[in-house]
């Protein structure tokens, strides 16, 4: 199975955690200071919520998440045969999960993520301090919008 991943900003994790969870009808499957994630079954969506205060209601960046890292990689070759730049993160940890995963940007410089979870992680990023900028650029590169402005 694989599923559509919808990244969003929020000003207020707690108010939209509880707007999400009536909207969908399910409770987050991961929570963690300034994140949540949601696994709704239907429709397939992996919704997940960061806090950047003042960017609420803006796209942080897209995904589609995968079961096996040989389908990320198998993505990987299929994107670069389509002539797509692919950057590729193998056993990084980001949003609270080891994972392996190939970002490519599309037209509107929106960014897109195919990934696979590896292990649930107790940090944010590689860093050891999840709100530092490294941290952000660790998790998800230095001229990405995913996860900038994680606060807490």
């Amino acid at each position: 199975m694989s599923r559509v991943q919808l990244a969003l900003n929020v000003d207020d994790l707690d108010r939209a955690v509880t707007f999400y969870t009536a909207l969908f009808g399910v409770e987050p499957a991961k929570r963690k200071p300034g994140y949540a994630n949601f696994a709704v079954a239907e429709p397939p969506l992996k919704l997940v919520l960061l806090e950047n205060p003042g960017q609420g209601g803006t796209l942080n960046h897209l995904g589609v998440e995968v079961e096996t890292s040989r389908q990320v990689h198998g993505e990987i070759a299929r994107l670069s045969e389509a002539g797509l730049f692919t950057e590729e993160q193998m056993a990084t940890t980001c949003c609270f999960a080891t994972q392996d995963k190939v970002w490519v940007t599309g037209p509107g410089a929106e960014r897109w993520e195919v990934y696979t979870v590896l292990a649930d992680s107790e940090t944010f990023g590689a860093a050891p301090e999840f709100l530092e900028i490294d941290a952000v650029q660790t998790c998800c590169g230095p001229e990405q919008s995913c996860c900038a402005g994680q606060t807490a």
